[in-house]
């Protein structure tokens, strides 16, 4: 016998040994076929009002699909969700990759449930250009808040959309508050486009940035900056104490250099460290500042009712760039229209303009 087949054989189980049964087939069969079952609409509904994590998520995963099918049941389920929507405060949170976005979410939501909140959070993760996948690991760098009961984190994949901002985020928060969530926390993926659809879905824009970066007076952005309504200057710990509250004052003193916001108020600069929770507090008794004054001035209604028509507008766009493209006969015109302006045949204005003209005249 060969040194590989004693070793083998060192190592088979010895005859009259079997496995203990510890599972239960037809437990197993029962779990496969639930799996397969689709809630019904009125279901999700009943689940989503009730609070019902599972509800949320698998309504929040049809709001998200390209399958017409599902858009369907989405808008249903978004219809009867809306009258009990519209009672949350809505943050957006955004800063450059490496400046400790997660970390600050998790430091600053579990502040918020220790207040007895119920947080929402809605991360989108970059998708890739090449696979189109999607890390979705925001709950893996919130392992604290993830385990919270008041807390709810999905995150999303950005896909091809603006800068990274999913394209169903809007609808998503519309659900979440529906279940019961009275703060929603929105997460970009970073400093982008994708800050100005975040800036117009949420009431409170905050702006996250570290010293030491090069960008202390011109900020990443001066639209960004002009769209913050809070700069938080974040990992002021350690040694980084003295930078932090030099980066402070340099924003502070960029910040009065920009218009005053229609809102008439006036942004606030602070430090914080969301390792150690220190300024925390601080955030949010600005945030609390900010929706006093605004509800106060009817300015919180006002911008509410601006971002709805603004989605309504961007949700037709987006219905006829969808039509335009998904008609069998333009997609074959369009093919001859790109060969005829790589071949300088036809200019590309003219070439788009020929294209609607197709479009509109099979409309009628």
């Amino acid at each position: 016998m060969s040194d590989f087949n004693k070793q083998a054989g060192s190592l088979t189980e010895k005859a009259g040994i079997s496995s203990p049964e510890i599972t239960n087939i037809s437990a197993i069969n029962q779990i496969k076929f639930k799996r397969r079952q689709q809630p019904s609409s009125q279901e999700l509904i009943s689940g989503i009002l009730s609070g019902n994590r599972t509800a949320l998520s698998r309504a929040i995963t049809l709001v998200e699909s390209t399958n017409p099918e599902h858009a369907e049941k989405a808008d249903e389920i978004i219809n009867a969700c809306l009258p009990y929507a519209n009672k949350s405060i809505r943050i957006g949170i955004t800063g450059v990759p490496g400046v400790g976005k997660s970390t600050f979410i998790e430091a600053f939501g579990t502040h918020l449930t220790q207040l007895n909140k119920k947080v929402a959070v809605l991360a989108v993760d970059p998708s890739s250009s090449i696979s189109h996948g999607s890390i979705l690991g925001d709950k893996t760098r919130m392992e604290e808040l993830v385990k919270d009961e008041n807390a709810f984190i999905r995150p999303s994949a950005s896909g091809e959309n603006l800068g990274g901002v999913a394209r169903k985020t809007r609808e998503s928060i519309i659900l979440c508050e529906a279940a019961g969530f009275d703060t929603i926390i929105i997460e970009t993926v970073g400093v982008g486009q994708s800050e100005t659809a975040v800036h117009s879905m949420v009431d409170f824009f905050l702006l996250l940035k570290i010293s030491g970066a090069g960008d202390e007076l011109q900020g990443i952005k001066r639209g960004i900056m002009e769209m913050a309504d809070a700069i938080v200057i974040n990992k002021a710990d350690g040694d980084n104490i003295k930078k932090a509250h030099q980066a402070k004052v340099d924003f502070n003193r960029a910040l009065h250099l920009f218009p005053p916001k229609k809102s008439n108020w006036q942004p606030k600069v602070t430090t914080c460290s969301a390792v150690t929770r220190e300024g925390i507090l601080d955030i949010w008794n600005t945030i609390l500042d900010y929706f006093e004054m605004t509800r106060e001035t009817g300015f919180f209604q006002e911008k509410r009712n601006e971002q709805n028509n603004f989605w309504m507008m961007e949700t037709i766009n987006e219905q006829l760039k969808q039509n335009f493209y998904n008609q069998p006969d333009i997609i074959s015109l369009l093919e001859q229209s790109k060969k005829a302006v790589q071949n300088d045949e036809i200019s590309p204005f003219a070439a788009a303009q020929n294209l609607l003209e197709f479009y509109f005249k099979g409309t009628k």
